[in-house]
């Protein structure tokens, strides 16, 4: 795992879980922690994921996949999932690195993309992060991910590389 420079200054405060708001499509959405009674339909969530949306591989593609990628990262970090009623349409994760910080990923269905769910739920996700004594978050996004790049900087992140066609970002939490 690259080891990266992170901010001196303190990010947040965030929200913790659960949190409720109506999107922009004037759906109602909660941002709850992640329960094992939201694995099936985080597995139908992935499975109905647009492969024009996968970046890195990720989601995988197959079923079998999606369960084997979840068995590994939701028993190793912090997860939290938005819903709309029992339907989960968005996830996020915190999954620990060698270095003491942990990567962020987050994956909205493309049914519910641009409606303010995305930012919701990384806020959650970083309140929940917060409240477990996370320090360090990193992630990467497409350089040419504008919309992504812009979210993740509303939300604190600052830009500390590029590296090829990505863009490294960081946030210090506590």
């Amino acid at each position: 795992m690259p080891e990266y420079d992170y901010p001196d200054e303190v990010a947040g405060p965030y929200e913790t879980p659960p949190i409720t708001f109506t999107d922009a499509e004037d759906r109602d959405i909660e941002v709850r922690v992640y329960e094992d009674e939201h694995f099936d339909a985080l597995v139908e969530m992935y499975d109905t994921f647009d492969p024009a949306d996968r970046a890195q591989g990720l989601p995988p593609a197959r079923e079998s996949r999606i369960r084997s990628w979840l068995d590994t990262i939701l028993n190793e970090g912090q997860d939290v999932v938005a819903l709309e009623g029992e339907r989960v349409v968005g996830h996020a994760t915190l999954v620990p690195d060698d270095n003491d910080a942990v990567e962020l990923a987050i994956f909205v269905h493309q049914d519910y993309q641009g409606a303010g769910i995305g930012t919701k739920l990384i806020r959650g996700l970083l309140g929940h992060g917060e409240r477990e004594g996370v320090e360090k978050v990193w992630l990467t996004v497409e350089r040419w991910n504008h919309a992504g790049v812009h979210v993740y900087e509303s939300v604190g992140f600052e830009r500390c590389s590029v590296e090829n066609f990505e863009l490294e970002m960081t946030l210090r939490l506590n």
